[in-house]
């Protein structure tokens, strides 16, 4: 039997929408069977490269990797080296999927294996809709992104407390069942109740660190035993452009930047500033897993990425007023 291994962002909404709709199109249409699921970050950047495919490799919502069967994303940080661009460019694999612009891998799933393939999964429409407002943080207020109201927030929630097998279990549960049924399972819906705790106890912590400058949210926060979510920045200062922070939690040390989703504005792109450190992301949104030996930088790291928006705006500014 061949070794098939589906890699998928993870902890990650869309990474687990696209691992759904991806294992589901490569079981019936091309005869996979028994897929390995393996969630993954970005902290195997620095070796994706050298990692073994295996007899098959698929990967969604991650970095490219030449040697992959079946391989789609939609991050702007999505090749590692020129020559891995050139190779996606230059071969035209049409089990390769890829477009920038895309809101949500799943969504780019969604849309690519139906016109190339003629691949339709109706029963994840809800799955693929809510991965394509989750992922591009398409939400009418900060208070509707951080509410656990609906099937897709909740399990949204949950992942802040997941771990790679929970994220696979995530897997099979939404090829099996709906939203709502998978939402209304215990494993869900203890870790979503173990977030809204941890997420409040996160909030008091940021309120004593969080201030703005130059339109930019800046805080640092120890969240070791506490979860801080995303948009929680926009609480305290909703007007400002961008947010950076330093999150020290129980599993490491990031470096997370944003763009205000509730501005209209052309936002600097922030995934190739993070790109600089080791990280990446999109335009609006991106993050750096900050390793261990070099988690005394993080300060240093957010404070550098801000003065880099800072410079892009400034430099915009003067094209525009040419």
């Amino acid at each position: 039997m061949a070794n098939e291994v589906l890699y998928f962002h993870a902890p990650c909404f869309d990474g687990i929408a696209s691992a759904v709709i991806a294992s589901e199109f490569l079981t019936t249409h091309h005869g996979w069977s028994g897929i390995e699921l393996r969630p993954v970050d970005y902290s195997v950047r620095t070796k994706w490269l050298s990692i073994d495919p295996g007899d098959r490799m698929a990967v969604v919502d991650f970095l490219f990797h030449p040697r992959a069967s079946f391989w789609a994303d939609h991050h702007t940080t999505s090749f590692l080296d020129e020559r891995s661009r050139s190779m996606f460019q230059r071969d035209a694999n049409p089990l390769w999927i890829y477009d920038e612009d895309a809101p949500s891998c799943a969504g780019l799933l969604w849309r690519t294996l139906e016109n190339r393939f003629g691949f339709r999964a109706p029963r994840f429409a809800d799955l693929m809709q809510a991965a394509e407002k989750i992922d591009a943080a398409a939400y009418q207020s900060v208070h509707e992104a951080m509410s656990t109201d609906t099937p897709d927030m909740l399990i949204s929630a949950s992942l802040a407390v997941a771990d790679a097998d929970y994220c696979a279990f995530l897997v099979r549960a939404l090829r099996d069942r709906d939203l709502r049924e998978v939402a209304e399972s215990p494993n869900v819906r203890q870790r979503a109740e173990r977030t809204a705790s941890l997420s409040q106890a996160g909030l008091d912590r940021l309120r004593d660190t969080v201030r703005v400058r130059n339109e930019i949210i800046l805080f640092e926060v120890d969240a070791h035993g506490v979860m801080l979510n995303r948009y929680a920045p926009w609480l305290f200062f909703p007007e400002a452009r961008y947010s950076v922070g330093v999150v020290r939690g129980d599993h490491g040390t990031k470096v997370t930047t944003m763009r205000n989703p509730w501005r209209e504005f052309e936002s600097v792109h922030l995934g190739e500033i993070a790109q600089r450190f080791g990280g990446g992301g999109h335009q609006r949104v991106a993050s750096i897993v900050v390793p261990a030996a070099r988690e005394h930088d993080a300060s240093a790291i957010a404070q550098q990425i801000a003065a880099d928006i800072t410079a892009a705006e400034d430099a915009e500014r003067m094209i525009g007023s040419r």
